[in-house]
């Protein structure tokens, strides 16, 4: 491949790292994928790119996107963090919207805040609703806080203040005052994250932001210095949660835009497919080791929405961005297949990559949807993963027997064929979160299908569904990669409307609710779209039930890869 004309792209999910290299000149593809490696993605990455018979440093675009932000904030694995917010406003963050969803569970738990409230510091100042300052910043108090928080041994530290979308000026000078004297630390202000209204909202993207800064930091400077150890001189983008790519530098500062990275990438391949073959209505079903996801592509574009809540509706924390309507549920083909309690359970747990399902061979011994595929005949032994891998039969028969066939008193083709059952109607409600309760009919949509395991189960959802076609595109197993290949650099701006009077405020604000929530403009922008609710999953995490929201967003699509 010429050296000038090449794009790379890799996808890390949670079991496989997939990468696609497209010459530009020839318009040739060349796939290679692998086992993920945990301890150290690059390795996977890089091993990736030699699979596809590539190089970095003949490349002059590498695309990227990766699970590691979201992962980080459901695992809770992030950096221990503080936030400094204005006077009056340190228990913001704990009170939320007083979300009581099980209104009869004894043992029901509201959402755990990533930041302790020890390290939430109460800062004098203020601005009103117009930008217009009230009380003047303490910078005093401001570095007093922060040696404090340092000394408690923090890592990253979140700006709020109130009304900063009016006027940043005092998160700013904040921002400043910590960089100086303390460079080391991860710094983020909610003015660089949002620009809308609702405290809580903003509170909690920008503790999040600062929670997994630090990780993501320090994943992406490890990916770039191996680029460069490589000879890699060309451009290194990411994949943002609305399908558009940014620079790793704005990554690595606004990191709570790759939240749903990867699986983002897929619906805008599915959105080129659909723009291609002359789709207007399609669902993006997306099957991989670790999870299952949807999109949807209605009247010719991707549907989108202004926010989501990380963990479900009952426990979640919202994050306030824009980014593509994706829902997920912990149904990979890594998903473990368990009994408690008389009862066949699927999921959300993993094998993941390591050790992988039982017949990978690798130390796995938890038989998974995987193992129960290939019991019933539904893969190859000699032919997973082009032949490079194979599968051990007879490991994964003595595992689901012994796991699960036996305690509940069924045959091994019965266990096996009941996995996938439960399999299948999981994924069908996700389908439908994002089809039924947005008021469409999944009827009226073809199923786009891939991932590596999308395919293999695409029939028995779109049978559950009436769904009448599937269609499933070339390779299916690196089509999120494809996707980034096609994605556009993107900028999403957002504000809200200003008026002159109180009054006239109160009826924009009403004449939002009544479309599903609050409605957000830019003067010269043409057309509401709305913002259907949205949820990342955690494990045994609820259906988003949260109201509809209405956004306008300006989306400035600077140019694609050359």
């Amino acid at each position: 491949m010429e050296s000038s004309r090449v794009r790379l792209a890799a996808d890390v999910g949670g079991t496989f790292t997939d990468v696609a290299a497209f010459d530009e000149t020839t318009g040739e593809l060349r796939l290679g994928k692998t086992l993920t490696t945990p301890t150290r993605l690059v390795t996977g990455v890089e091993s990736g790119v030699i699979k596809a018979g590539a190089q970095f440093s003949r490349a002059r675009l590498f695309l990227h996107g990766t699970t590691v932000a979201i992962n980080t904030i459901l695992e809770r694995t992030g950096a221990p963090s503080a936030l400094l917010t204005t006077q009056g406003f340190r228990d913001i963050y704990e009170i939320g919207r007083v979300n009581r969803p099980e209104s009869y569970n004894l043992f029901f738990r509201r959402h755990q805040p990533l930041i302790e409230r020890d390290l939430r510091y109460e800062i004098r100042e203020r601005m009103d609703a117009h930008g217009k300052v009230l009380i003047e910043l303490d910078e005093d108090q401001v570095r007093a806080a922060v040696v404090d928080a340092v000394r408690q041994g923090i890592e990253a530290i979140a700006i709020l203040f109130l009304h900063s979308y009016r006027n940043p000026a005092h998160e700013q000078r904040v921002k400043a005052i910590i960089e100086e004297s303390h460079p080391h630390l991860f710094v983020t202000a909610s003015h660089e994250l949002s620009q809308e209204y609702r405290e809580f909202e903003r509170t909690s993207t920008a503790a999040a932001n600062a929670y997994i800064g630090p990780r993501v930091r320090r994943y992406l400077g490890e990916i770039g210095d191996h680029l460069a150890a490589a000879g890699f001189d060309g451009d290194f983008l990411i994949v943002q949660s609305t399908g558009g790519l940014f620079g790793v530098e704005e990554a690595q500062s606004a990191c709570i835009r790759m939240l749903e990275s990867g699986p983002a990438a897929g619906v805008i391949g599915t959105k080129a497919l659909c723009d291609r073959i002359g789709l207007k209505n399609a669902i993006a079903f997306d099957m991989g080791g670790t999870t299952a996801k949807a999109g949807v592509i209605h009247a010719g574009d991707v549907l989108m929405t202004g926010g989501a809540l990380i963990g479900g509706y009952a426990t979640g924390l919202p994050v306030q961005i824009p980014m593509i309507d994706i829902q997920e549920v912990g149904t990979g083909g890594g998903s473990i297949a368990r009994t408690e309690m008389g009862a066949l359970h699927v999921g959300p747990e993993s094998a993941g990559a390591q050790p992988g399902p039982v017949c990978y061979g690798l130390g796995g011994v938890e038989p998974t949807i995987t193992d129960a595929n290939l019991i019933l005949g539904r893969l190859s032994a000699d032919r997973f993963l082009g032949g490079e891998m194979k599968l051990d039969v007879e490991g994964a028969r003595r595992e689901l027997e012994a796991r699960v066939a036996t305690p509940l008193g069924l045959d091994l083709t019965a266990a096996a064929d009941g996995i996938l059952r439960i399999a299948t109607t999981k994924m069908s409600h996700m389908v439908r979160w994002v089809t039924t309760e947005r008021g469409l009919d999944a009827a009226d949509f073809t199923l786009v299908a891939y991932g590596g395991a999308g395919p293999l189960h695409a029939a028995m959802v779109a049978r559950e569904l009436r769904i009448a076609k599937v269609v499933v595109p070339r390779a299916p197993g690196h089509f999120s990669a494809y996707g980034m290949l096609v994605a556009e650099l993107r900028r999403d701006r957002a504000a809200r409307p200003r008026g002159r009077a109180p009054q006239r405020r109160r009826r924009r604000r009403h004449r939002g609710r009544a479309l599903g929530g609050h409605a957000l403009c830019r003067a010269g922008a043409r057309g509401h779209r709305r913002a259907p609710p949205r949820t990342v999953p955690g494990r045994g995490s609820r259906r988003n039930q949260d109201a509809l929201r209405c956004r306008a967003r300006d989306s400035l699509r600077l140019f694609g890869p050359r």
